[in-house]
């Protein structure tokens, strides 16, 4: 269910825009969903202290990778779970370092579209660009949900993810479930 909100700030610092839009969303949900356990979450990317949306083109993607290659920068993950009764909300933080990639792999990425809904401009996870060298960290929150974040938060709504776990596994619609 999109949350449809702004997601402009003021706020500079990565922790408090990723905490805050995570809510942000969260909360739009809710507001359209009485009585469900809603989940929201944002992921924001920093290098040298500023922080890197989605880019608006082509130009600003190509800018934001060459920006990024070999080196490290922070991505922020916040979640947030809201219920009828109450709001969470935490984060999770990992430090990602880029591989060397070259201005033709950049071209290729761009080509397919994938930058342009992507803080940073990039998917960890893409299996051709294939842009990290290293996560450390949750790969889940870079990937833009940290999983053992969201157990937590769920936990403390009264949300017990074992018991749903468990009910899946006994129907035979799961086969493991993994929380980083």
């Amino acid at each position: 269910d999109p949350a449809d909100i702004d997601e402009t700030t003021p706020l500079a610092d990565p922790v408090r825009v990723a905490e805050t839009l995570a809510l942000e969303k969260a909360r739009a949900v809710a507001a359209r969903r009485r009585g469900a356990v809603v989940i929201g979450s944002d992921t924001v990317v920093a290098l040298d202290g500023r922080l890197l949306g989605k880019p608006a083109d082509a130009a600003e993607a190509r800018a934001m990778l060459r920006a990024l290659r070999g080196r490290a920068h922070q991505v922020v993950t916040g979640v947030a779970v809201v219920t009828d009764d109450g709001e969470r909300v935490a984060h999770a933080a990992s430090d990602v370092t880029m591989r060397a990639y070259t201005d033709d792999d950049i071209e290729a990425f761009i080509a397919t579209g994938s930058p342009f809904d992507k803080a940073g401009g990039y998917a960890s996870q893409d299996p051709v660009f294939a842009p990290t060298a290293r996560i450390e960290g949750c790969p889940c929150a870079v990937v833009g949900l940290p999983l053992w974040t969201l157990r937590d938060l769920l936990h403390a709504a009264g949300v017990r993810s074992e018991e749903h776990t468990s009910e899946l596994q006994s129907r035979g619609l799961i086969s493991y479930a993994v929380f980083c």
